[in-house]
């Protein structure tokens, strides 16, 4: 780890609108003789922290509390209404089932459409392949659209893919919300193998012993703002307790 920051959040906010009444076009507008109708809401308010070069990152929080925003602004995905963010080094992102595979290609099309997507040439990515196929243990279905694979499949695919292109950041929203005891083991040791290597992780998880474990530093979010950013043991433990006391 060299202290040099792979990820810089600095004061973004993110709003979002909720609509009640909304005009699906033109003509439904004019009919209807008023304009949609919404609220807007704040996904993140004012968020700064900073990620280390090698650091394991967890971020913590209740449903709503802008941690799968926070990570979709860091990948790119979703571009913030104030604030800035800056990264170094290819950045891979596992955000939900399936993220960046495309229904109807095949498993086997869509690990070369994901290597290609990261800067991989068809050369590099056929060196992988293999390796990919027996990690995710999809063997048997790899020339199957991935449209008929499980939730399960999906995400053991999309993890194998996303960790083989030997990103300098792995983005990852709960990825072991999927999968059963020995993925989660298998997902886990390949983090920890990752980490000493020194790819700089961010993740999203609901596992609190997991966070603890794995992640140098937490960062916990309550309704889109930075509650507590630090020590990851510190962190959990007072979420824990917040989390408690509000029960």
């Amino acid at each position: 780890m060299s202290g040099e920051p792979s990820v810089v959040v600095e004061h973004v906010s993110k709003n979002f609108r909720q609509f009640s009444e909304r005009n699906q076009t033109l003509k439904s507008a004019v009919m209807r003789g008023r304009v949609s109708r919404y609220r807007t809401f704040a996904a993140l308010t004012d968020v700064s922290l900073r990620v280390r070069e090698g650091e394991t990152v967890g971020l913590i929080g209740g449903n709503g509390s802008g941690k799968s925003t926070l990570l979709k602004c860091i990948a790119r995905i979703l571009q913030p209404d104030s604030g800035t963010i800056r990264t170094r080094g290819r950045i891979s992102a596992l955000l939900e089932v399936g993220s960046g595979f495309h229904p109807e290609l095949t498993g086997r099309e869509n690990v070369y459409l994901s290597g290609a997507i990261h800067g991989l040439n068809r050369a590099k990515v056929s060196s992988l392949f293999d390796e990919i196929v027996a990690f995710a243990g999809v063997d048997d279905f790899i020339d199957e659209p991935v449209k008929n694979y499980s939730s399960g499949m999906y995400v053991r695919l999309g993890f194998s893919t996303a960790v083989a292109v030997r990103p300098d950041v792995l983005l990852a929203d709960e990825i072991l919300a999927v999968g059963d005891v020995d993925f989660q083991a298998r997902c886990l040791a390949r983090i920890e193998e990752m980490r000493r290597q020194g790819t700089t992780i961010v993740l999203v998880s609901h596992d609190l012993h997991n966070v603890a474990q794995f992640c140098s530093r937490a960062a916990w979010l309550d309704h889109g703002r930075l509650v507590e950013f630090g020590e990851s043991r510190k962190v959990v433990a007072s979420y824990s307790n917040s989390y408690r006391a509000g029960a």
